[in-house]
């Protein structure tokens, strides 16, 4: 039997808290189920079981036309189906190499900022615990890039040839990082759980390790948001305002870095140029991909005080306003 998926009737905004959260405790609890509740990808992943082998022309690499925003669009659907795996294979394996460039940067940046806390302080065995969890997902990105075997390098060049620097802000501007770690999780975090919701017929090895990666990343990213909710009331307004302003900006930027293949994917595929556009973000349907992808960051802006008249503005111009989450991961159905 069927059964339809509650859709509330109304919808009431995340309210701001109203007391801070116990911070300490939170570390605490983190710090526990990473010692208890953690992953190896060599161990918890049979990379060589026959059904992990990747063959040529197997259809469950074709992209899903519910999720991906490549696979939503007519022009992959109409394409003979060798090509439509061809272009899914590099598209995971591409994906998985940004996401293990995103992780090396961050673990860059979680040690500096771990350097620099004093002694005692909690927050050093969580960043340190959370950068060991991330250090198993680049070698798990890796494999799986590997086994894949096609000619991607993951980010614009752009990014890459930067990224040297990004981990600086850990230590100079570190709640501008935690805005940058957001802006690279959240979106990772949230077309991976639209899959798995989905079902849609992923290799098993996709499967595999988007399972692991949205298990552990489940702490990391509610140490963010609590970090940032703890943290972010305690400045002084007009540091506030100045934060607001550029929240959204880091989220856009980031976001497009790690969610648009780079410039080598349409040369080596022929997308028409209007196409590209089309995906990312002209179409009417991803841009609703796109706000909704910030539903969880909007709750959490909203939270800390960092939505006001003129933060919203810049929501809105650069393409991801709409409306907050009122619980993480709330899934899509109910955020509409």
């Amino acid at each position: 039997m069927t059964t339809t998926p509650h859709r509330p009737t109304s919808y009431r905004p995340p309210v701001k808290q109203e007391t801070e959260p116990d911070y300490e405790q939170m570390l605490d609890d983190l710090s526990t189920a990473s010692v208890h509740r953690n992953f190896d990808p060599y161990v918890d992943i049979d990379w060589d079981a026959p059904e992990m082998a990747v063959i040529p022309d197997d259809p469950r690499w074709i992209l899903s036309y519910e999720v991906d925003p490549i696979g939503r669009h007519p022009w992959y659907q109409s394409l003979p189906q060798e090509k439509q795996i061809r272009i899914g294979m590099w598209r995971q394996a591409n994906v998985a190499k940004v996401g293990l460039q995103f992780e090396s940067i961050l673990i860059r940046g979680l040690m500096q900022y771990a350097d620099h806390l004093p002694n005692g302080d909690k927050r050093f065995r969580y960043v340190t615990h959370e950068s060991k969890e991330e250090c198993n997902h680049t070698l798990m990105f890796q494999e799986l890039v590997n086994r894949i075997d096609m000619p991607t390098h993951g980010m614009r060049r752009q990014m890459r040839m930067t990224s040297p620097i990004i981990p600086l802000f850990s230590t100079l501007v570190p709640t501008v990082f935690f805005f940058g770690v957001l802006a690279g999780e959240e979106p990772i975090d949230h077309i991976q759980k639209d899959f798995l919701r989905n079902r849609s017929n992923l290799h098993p090895a996709m499967s595999a390790v988007m399972e692991l990666h949205v298990a552990e990343e489940a702490r990391h990213i509610s140490f963010a948001h609590n970090h940032l909710r703890t943290t972010v009331p305690t400045k002084s307004r007009l540091h506030r305002f100045g934060l607001s302003l550029v929240m959204p900006i880091v989220m856009r930027v980031l976001c497009s870095a790690i969610v648009v293949p780079p410039p080598e994917f349409a040369k080596e595929f022929d997308v028409p140029r209007d196409v590209m556009k089309d995906i990312f973000w002209g179409s009417d349907e991803s841009k609703a991909f796109l706000r909704g992808v910030f539903g969880d960051v909007r709750m959490l802006a909203e939270q800390c005080g960092l939505m006001n008249v003129a933060s919203r503005r810049i929501w809105r111009m650069l393409g991801i306003d709409g409306r907050s989450s009122r619980f993480r991961s709330e899934p899509a159905y109910t955020a509409s």
